[in-house]
């Protein structure tokens, strides 16, 4: 199976790790993601404002590219492009007059109506492979893993984009890996999001108690499908505990990285080298890579 891969800016940047992870498992399972040529960054966070449409263009150039290959869906992996992709997309599907404005704005494009479907990894594979069908293929189960599926803001609003109407399909995939997932009440909280850039001192405090819920249920890591929360709730726990100094260390793990870890690929596909050590260490000590992956 063959399908249209849009990877967006970060991926190939600070989130090799979830990028890595990913094609490296769907190899694993047999499936052939064709990158878009000639992609652009999506925008990264959708406009909110209505009569703004020329935030809308980044975007749909995007679909375009896809529309232009013949592709009927386009996957993503992470959750904010898969949410300014879905948005935009739902907009040039429904709304006739802004989608004239935007393909006259953007003349040397062909005209681009909603045609292509935006797909985020975990419901292609709960679509299109199954997850029973995933668990048969899982040769390294991550048994005796207690993990927390965080899903923020991204994949889950607005609900006309969401992947799903209540938060599942991480809990889902983690179990057909073989992990035990724990829930915690701040599973859909905000980490702070962009905050972290202005109000830096809120978005820690978010983050903070985000780590707190799941660490008082007993997880052992977080598992989340962006890049920013990840920064957030990962890469700036040094900088948490300097402001909460009672927080424990969590490893935040991209889903991708357990996903390619269950299913036999090489540790080196994990890319652990861009997480922060306490995720290389949890894996090594319990002999699932070995300690100087």
């Amino acid at each position: 199976m063959r399908i249209a891969y849009y990877p967006g800016c970060t991926l190939k940047l600070t989130a090799q790790n979830l990028e890595a992870a990913a094609l490296a498992s769907l190899r694993a399972l047999g499936l052939v993601v064709e990158e878009l040529p000639r992609w652009n960054c999506c925008g990264a966070v959708a406009s909110l404002a209505e009569d703004d449409l020329l935030h809308q263009v980044a975007p749909v150039r995007d679909l375009v590219r896809a529309a232009e290959r013949g592709a009927d869906r386009l996957l993503t992996l992470c959750a904010p492009c898969y949410n300014t992709l879905a948005r935009a997309n739902r907009l040039m599907a429904e709304d006739e007059e802004k989608r004239k404005t935007i393909n006259l704005f953007m003349e040397e494009e062909p005209d681009y109506a909603g045609q292509v479907k935006v797909v985020h990894l975990l419901d292609f594979l709960r679509d299109d492979l199954g997850f029973e069908a995933l668990a048969t293929k899982v040769v390294r189960p991550l048994t005796g893993l207690k993990v927390a599926p965080y899903y923020g803001c991204m994949l889950l609003r607005p609900k006309r984009v969401a992947i799903e109407e209540h938060p599942t399909l991480l809990h889902r995939l983690l179990a057909a890996l073989g992990a035990e997932t724990v829930d915690f009440p701040a599973m859909t909280d905000c980490c702070g999001a962009y905050q972290i850039l202005g109000h830096e001192a809120m978005a820690l405090d978010a983050s903070a108690a985000i780590l707190r819920s799941a660490t008082r249920r007993g997880a052992q890591a977080l598992v989340t499908s962006c890049p920013l929360c990840d920064y957030n709730l990962g890469a700036r726990q040094p900088d948490l505990r300097d402001r909460h100094g009672d927080l424990p260390e969590l490893p935040v793990y991209y889903f991708t990285q357990l996903l390619a870890l269950a299913l036999g690929c090489a540790p080196e596909a994990l890319r652990l080298d861009l997480s922060p050590p306490g995720c290389r260490r949890l894996l090594a000590e319990r002999g699932a890579i070995a300690a100087a992956t």
